[in-house]
């Protein structure tokens, strides 16, 4: 039941994909000379993720606490990452961003290809020069009054627990003066767990958005330090979410 069901599900979103690929397309080359932040391709990605949200029947999403980020704000967003639907459902924020990638989700149809149509940010991990380029990169889209998103883990977790944070995106945080708006996700894990193909019975998804940490709050100027604190303060959090999830 669960292969049937997951290839229905592969199939209606592969086909969306398809179809709605040529329309960003074409907005993209209608906007490019004028749209250099890409803002309105990135609005066309949301768009897109949340229609695929929407669209499969094998989970409930809910979510919390969207409106704590102020609009005008530019932010670091952080996110624990369980699954590959994170980056699909965490657009459903619908907040104005850039993603931090990993360059080997460039080598993946569709997905490279929106990446480089909305200029998100891609990084080879085990190369330091492509590290320090994208640190580069991203602090000048922070002077640009544009947030980031990235997931400090860098890897899905194997087991849905939060694992360990490294220091990119606090020490972006700390040389740009921005704060950071720490995002959970709960559940992805249990439809379609890292390296799985194969989604699970039906779940209930929660993001919740916590309180963003402006720079002055942070207690600390060293970035290992910081991501250190993040993580414990978002494992409590995420612990404190599935005992209330438990309960309904």
């Amino acid at each position: 039941m669960d292969i049937l069901r997951s290839a229905g599900i592969w199939f209606v979103g592969i086909i969306l994909i398809i179809v709605l690929f040529p329309v960003t397309l074409l907005v993209w080359l209608l906007t490019f000379p004028f749209d250099p932040a890409r803002r309105i391709t990135h609005a066309m990605l949301v768009f897109q993720g949340m229609v695929l949200a929407y669209a499969v029947p094998v989970w409930r999403i809910k979510m919390e606490g969207r409106k704590k980020a102020d609009r005008k704000t530019t932010y670091v967003i952080i996110s624990n990452h369980q699954s590959i639907l994170d980056i699909l459902l965490l657009n459903s924020l619908r907040y104005r961003y850039k993603w931090i990638s990993k360059i080997e989700n460039t080598k993946v149809p569709f997905v490279g290809w929106y990446l480089k149509m909305a200029d998100y940010i891609t990084v080879d991990r085990g190369n330091s020069e492509s590290k320090d380029k994208m640190m580069t990169e991203a602090l000048a889209v922070l002077k640009k009054g544009i947030s980031l998103m990235i997931f400090p883990e860098g890897t899905r977790s194997p087991d849905s627990r939060i694992g360990f944070f490294k220091r990119g995106a606090f020490q972006l945080a700390l040389t740009a003066g921005v704060p950071i708006l720490p995002v959970l996700i709960e559940g992805t894990g249990g439809v379609l767990p890292k390296h799985g193909l194969i989604f699970g019975g039906f779940h209930r998804i929660t993001i919740r958005v916590l309180d963003p940490v402006p720079p002055e709050s942070f207690g600390t100027e060293d970035c290992d330090e910081l991501a250190a604190r993040f993580q414990i303060m978002m494992t409590d959090a995420l612990s404190d979410l599935r005992v209330e999830k438990a309960r309904l």
